[in-house]
């Protein structure tokens, strides 16, 4: 009897600990195949052509992820674990052979998956349309491009749904699922830590408050760590350069009524939130003089001889700018330039070499584009080119530490509002 109670703890002891195993995606792989887990999960899809002017997004267990131009898929582990990956149709042709492969390959292993549309290309599917009509997806094999397209088989078959506009679908899902077959692996990219990798977007933030391009929020982020600053810099009514982000959200954090943009005068005689004070360019020259190991990074300027003959030390300055003759002009004149997304993408010419002639070291780009431009990420890390990434708290969990641990590496840096940097010195990038 002894014996026998003894087996029986055992044996529920080792299923208590496979248990918590499939519950992590890590230990998932020691799990057998035929072991399976029913959860109830609710799970929303939303797909938006491009004349809906929205982005796309699916969310799962409260986790919401903004997908990019093209066709996502994606894979259950588990009903609350989950992989994917855009293959931007419209961008590289070929996108659509692949994605097609493997939908193909995890129909065979009866994989659960779902597959979003956002601002796709159809005449890419055409050579794929039999194909797809094979597997099921008669829809996706005709449709047209930009239109809004969802697809699953969560519930044990496919399910197809499309639209000139818009698709919002909420699946209760309650299947049985463990798969630990990984098709989206994560690439490995190491990186030395260091503080150059953080830019203080609009000074970075102060008790809790963002963007307010102003002395106390460089005072406090200098202290945290940060030794590049980036301040917003707009005219006064009167042409007086000074930092804010805009005349609206100036006029929001001050109370300001009269007409925007105000006088240079009015500018320096409101605080905002009633705490903190303006810059002009003498607060910040007086300050970039008083840290002389700091860096200025400009954002809205687009004159780069003006500001720098303006700004205190050229050497430690580092201008965004916002088109192709700027960063000319600016290279000529022995300017640091940070390039922007929008002039980057429009180089016709080879872009690295493009950069190369005109000296620029620096990229500045949105870290929504990482995913269908990771070759240029490459190339450009390659030749010594630093990638800072901006656009990090602005969609759902995609904060400092996300792109820490998940993008930083394929790209040198980010604009950051926080200091929540560690030593790590690896990161795992989609």
């Amino acid at each position: 009897m002894r014996e026998k109670t003894r087996f029986t703890i055992k044996f529920l002891l080792l299923s208590l600990f496979l248990l918590a195993l499939s519950g992590n995606g890590t230990y998932a792989a020691s799990i057998p195949a035929t072991k399976t887990k029913s959860v109830k999960v609710a799970i929303l899809l939303e797909s938006n052509s491009f004349n809906s002017k929205k982005r796309s997004k699916f969310s799962i267990s409260g986790q919401t992820e903004h997908i990019d131009r093209g066709l996502t898929l994606i894979h259950f582990h588990t009903p609350e674990k989950y992989e994917f990956r855009t293959f931007d149709t419209h961008a590289d042709p070929q996108q659509a052979a692949k994605m097609a492969e493997l939908l193909w390959t995890m129909q065979k292993n009866k994989a659960h998956y779902a597959i979003l549309a956002h601002d796709s290309a159809a005449k890419s599917l055409v050579s794929e349309s039999e194909k797809l009509k094979k597997m099921g997806f008669v829809q996706l094999s005709e449709i047209k491009s930009r239109q809004a397209y969802i697809a699953h088989n969560l519930n044990g078959s496919i399910v197809e749904s499309i639209h000139d506009l818009s698709i919002s679908i909420s699946i209760p899902l309650s299947v049985s699922v463990i798969d630990n077959q990984i098709y989206f692996p994560k690439i490995k990219y190491e990186f030395e830590p260091s503080n150059d990798r953080y830019i203080a977007h609009a000074g970075g933030e102060i008790n809790g408050v963002k963007s307010t391009n102003s002395k106390q929020a460089l005072d406090a982020n200098y202290k945290k760590g940060f030794r590049l600053f980036e301040l917003d810099i707009i005219e006064t009514s009167d042409g007086k350069k000074v930092a804010a982000h805009d005349w609206k959200m100036w006029s929001r954090f001050t109370d300001y009524k009269g007409a925007l943009p105000p006088s240079h005068s009015e500018f320096m005689k409101h605080k905002i939130y009633g705490d903190y004070s303006t810059l002009d360019m003498k607060g910040i020259n007086d300050w970039f003089t008083a840290h002389p190991d700091a860096t200025l990074v400009t954002d809205k300027v687009n004159d780069p001889i003006a500001f720098a003959n303006a700004f205190v030390d050229k050497n430690r300055l580092l201008m965004e700018l916002f088109s192709l003759m700027a960063v000319e002009e600016a290279s000529k004149n022995g300017i640091n330039v940070i390039i922007s997304q929008d002039p980057l993408m429009a180089i016709k010419v080879d872009k690295i070499d493009y950069l190369a002639v005109n000296n620029v070291k620096h990229v500045a780009l949105s870290r929504r584009i990482l995913a269908t431009n990771t070759e240029l990420m490459l190339k450009m890390k390659e030749q010594g080119i630093r990638v800072y990434v901006y656009n990090v708290n602005f969609d759902p969990g995609k904060d400092e530490k996300y792109v820490q641990d998940n993008e930083i590496g394929l790209v040198y840096g980010m604009y950051a509002d926080k200091w929540v940097f560690s030593t790590k010195t690896s990161a795992l990038a989609k």
